[in-house]
């Protein structure tokens, strides 16, 4: 009767217009940004099995960077839905002008990391020696990359939830095609360019985030459009700052447990040879492309819901959370069909050895199954209860799932075991599917269902 009267609520021709016209362009940015690392594994690894490994290896540093970005243009996202939702200009300028702050700080960190010491990164990942080399010369280039996406970031967040999303969809999609295409000059030597494989992709990631961030400032010169405030820069209001931290630090929690999860896990099977590691790098751009659909929906999910709540409509924002929860298992069948039928497909677009080819067959077929709880987790923990300011669960659940179960598993699999490295990828695949019904019983209990507009 309860979910009856639910979906009386909803609209569903314009719910699914809604929905479509935010998680499209979502999914092509995420797909885009994707392909970039799909393109540099292709590419790469008709030249060489260790060029490939070794940048697929040195990008996991972006990666983490990447974890303390999305805290904070996450936390700007959940706000700035509800205040667009309220329809409050002026707070979305200074919740612009929180995300540069702190996206600014970690850029340069990561940048300096990666320019002074490039060696001591990549040994997280790995003792191969060459691989080691040329990593670092990646590091090293792409490292000014670093130095701008934390901005690009906030612009693009910022068009992401106040009814800008196809702008900034096509400026992803265009700095990616340029890097796709300038990978294919650097790499090959095209156009009368040196063969500068792995140097290359590094150069051609490094000019396409300049182009990224040259178009992000010119688009969001328009009138318009919502843009950071430097007079306000250093003068923010507390309670707003107070309720940016109260987001941003499960966020952070979340992302970084997450992050250096996802890193230790790409370590761990590093470490069970160059075979592993050259199928789990296959494995994890394959990963992410299918991934892009829900990322899509999820990010959607956040400003459908967080703007219903920050306008007052509770029930409509609780309909559509459960409406949005019921489409992720959908997308996740889909996801896991998906991952089966291109399996034959990855393994002819890549040169690997006998090894490697096997175990990549062996990751597809468990990657299957995790996409399941992927797709799920994804809409309902990152996109619903996000939205509705219910960040602390996602910390919760890392650290039961991720840090005290899949890790340790792993380390203990590959180091003390001595496992397969199929069986030890198996082990990180765990804690997507084993929370589900932990995700189920918290959604349940609508915690999520809030204004946090002041």
């Amino acid at each position: 009767m309860k979910s009856q009267k639910q979906e009386t609520l909803i609209n569903k021709k314009e719910f699914y217009r809604n929905l479509t016209r935010l998680a499209l362009p979502i999914a092509l940015q995420s797909l885009m940004l994707a392909s970039v690392a799909a393109g540099d594994a292709l590419m790469l690894g008709k030249i060489a099995q260790d060029e490939m490994t070794a940048v697929s290896l040195a990008t996991q540093i972006q990666f983490v960077q990447n974890m303390f970005l999305s805290a904070a243009t996450g936390a700007g996202a959940i706000l700035g839905a509800q205040y667009w939702g309220k329809g409050d200009r002026h707070t979305l300028e200074d919740i612009f002008n929180m995300m540069l702050r702190f996206c600014g700080i970690m850029s340069i960190l990561f940048f300096l990391a990666c320019e002074l010491m490039p060696e001591l990164l990549m040994h997280i990942f790995t003792h191969d020696a060459p691989l080691i080399a040329i990593g670092s010369s990646y590091l090293r280039i792409a490292g000014w990359s670093y130095l701008l996406t934390g901005i690009s970031q906030c612009y693009l967040t910022m068009m992401k939830i106040s009814d800008h999303i196809k702008p900034g969809a096509l400026i992803s999609s265009c700095a990616v095609l340029l890097n796709i295409g300038l990978n294919a000059v650097f790499i090959f030597g095209l156009l009368g360019m040196p063969a500068m494989q792995a140097k290359g992709a590094a150069l051609a990631t490094t000019i396409s985030r300049i182009v990224e961030l040259a178009l992000c400032i010119a688009v969001s010169s328009k009138p318009d459009y919502i843009r950071p405030v430097f007079s306000r820069f250093l003068h923010l209001p507390k309670l707003l700052k107070s309720d940016f931290i109260r987001q941003c630090l499960p966020l952070m929690g979340g992302s970084l447990l997450w992050g250096v999860g996802f890193t230790s896990y790409t370590a761990i099977v590093g470490h069970m040879g160059s075979d592993a590691a050259a199928a789990n790098s296959i494995s994890a751009v394959t990963r992410d492309l299918i991934c892009c659909m829900c990322n899509g929906i999820g990010s959607a999910a956040g400003i459908i819901v967080g703007n219903e709540l920050g306008a007052g409509r509770l029930s409509l924002g609780k309909a559509y959370g459960i409406k949005l929860k019921n489409i992720s298992f959908v997308i996740g069948f889909i996801s896991t069909a998906i991952v089966l039928a291109i399996t034959p497909l990855v393994l002819n677009m890549v040169i690997l050895t006998d090894q490697a080819r096997e175990y990549l067959i062996g990751m597809m077929v468990i990657m299957s199954i995790y996409m399941i709880g992927r797709c799920f987790n994804t809409v309902t923990i990152n996109g619903v209860l996000d939205g509705g300011g219910d960040t602390l669960f996602d910390l919760y659940s890392l650290i039961i799932c991720m840090w005290f179960i899949a890790i340790p598993l792993a380390l203990i699999g590959a180091f003390v075991l001595h496992w397969s490295p199929l069986a030890v990828y198996a082990c990180t695949c765990l804690d997507e599917v084993g929370k589900i019904p932990w995700v189920m019983i918290r959604f349940r209990k609508y915690k999520w269902v809030k204004d946090l507009t002041r």
